[in-house]
């Protein structure tokens, strides 16, 4: 089995960060949220990944390189527009070639990976198997209809009257049979060419797709509410471990992480909270579930629930949460309000003043 990884698609949900990179290198505990996909498929077993990429495709390519960190072989696959989830399979037709593969979407994250998923499409060998998971508003995503069976008898991409709570996670296992589906269907209303449509496609012509559902912590980081929720689950997993540089002054509480070139002078941290290199953080509050990049700089200034990106600088912030904050960015104290109004006033006149 081979496994198909997109990372392109315009992150409009992450404007502004999509402007300037992909949203699949956006991170989690400080890592591209990309790497926790090429992991798990690692985990999985499966060695041959081609990477669709769009825009941003030489960032993906400096982040990810070849491969053998995750020891695999990635091929880059150019997407040049974001015509749909079944387009990029269409794009990628050569390097499947009659292969079943695992299509992963590469701005998810779920926790326990994948391995069990590819070993189960792999002994129950169905035209397509999906994954899928309850939501409280299914509106928002691909829904499916499933019997006592597993088995799927209807999907809908975005329904106004979903037919169940059941949305699809973004990890597909497919056979070569999802080829002809792909050429047989035409784009949505959005002008997109749908993969609930193609696996919509095989299931009216009597073909199997059966599906399996997860309750474990699963995240689509398409927007800053998402990113920061997976960075928490991902730091509550972590292990603390100091090897930069932390003063008397300073206090750890918790699992927290000092990377080596790191620097915490006259402050607390309250883990889990993961300290990139070269970041100095001086006279300052971190409070749980912070990511903190490298080569930033907080500086008498109160964070938490947050994630930085690199080269970050906060400055003079009385208190800071559930934000992400982009690279290089600069955040520093407003100037105070006087503290005494002067005023010259005609006939007349009405003011009305703040306390």
């Amino acid at each position: 089995m081979k496994a198909l990884v997109l990372a392109g698609g315009t992150g409009s949900r992450l404007r502004p960060f999509t402007h300037t990179s992909a949203k699949q290198l956006l991170p989690i505990a400080n890592r591209p949220v990309v790497h926790y996909a090429l992991q798990a498929i690692a985990d999985a077993g499966i060695e041959e990944v081609g990477v669709v990429v769009g825009h941003h495709g030489d960032d993906v390519r400096r982040a990810v390189g070849d491969g053998s960190a995750f020891g695999l072989s990635i091929a880059y696959l150019n997407q040049p527009r974001p015509l749909g989830l079944a387009h990029a399979v269409a794009v990628a037709r050569p390097f499947l070639a009659d292969d079943d593969f695992l299509l992963y979407l590469g701005d998810n994250h779920l926790e326990d990976g994948v391995a069990g998923f590819v070993r189960r499409a792999a002994a129950q060998r169905d035209a397509a198997r999906l994954l899928l998971t309850p939501v409280p508003d299914p509106t928002a995503f691909g829904v499916a209809e499933v019997d006592d069976d597993g088995v799927v008898r209807r999907l809908e991409e975005k329904p106004e009257r979903p037919r169940s709570d059941l949305a699809l996670v973004g990890v597909y296992a497919f056979t070569p049979a999802v080829h002809e589906a792909v050429r047989a269907i035409r784009p949505s209303g959005r002008g997109e060419l749908e993969i609930t449509h193609a696996v919509q496609w095989m299931i009216d012509r009597g073909l199997r797709v059966r599906a399996e559902t997860t309750t474990r912590p699963w995240r689509d980081t398409g927007s800053v509410e998402d990113l920061l929720e997976a960075n928490r689950h991902v730091l509550d997993r972590m292990e603390g471990r100091v090897d930069g540089k932390v003063d008397p002054h300073s206090v750890l509480v918790g699992r927290v992480r000092i990377a080596d070139g790191a620097v915490v002078r006259g402050s607390r941290i309250v883990g889990p909270v993961v300290v990139g290199a070269g970041t100095v953080i001086n006279n300052s509050s971190v409070g749980p579930y912070t990511a903190i990049a490298e080569d930033c700089r907080i500086e008498d200034s109160a964070i938490e629930f947050s994630v930085l990106l690199q080269g970050a600088c906060v400055e003079g912030a009385a208190r800071i949460e559930r934000s992400l904050i982009g690279r290089e960015a600069v955040v520093t104290a407003a100037p105070r309000p006087p503290q005494a109004h002067r005023l010259v006033l005609g006939d007349h006149s009405k003011v009305q003043l703040t306390s």
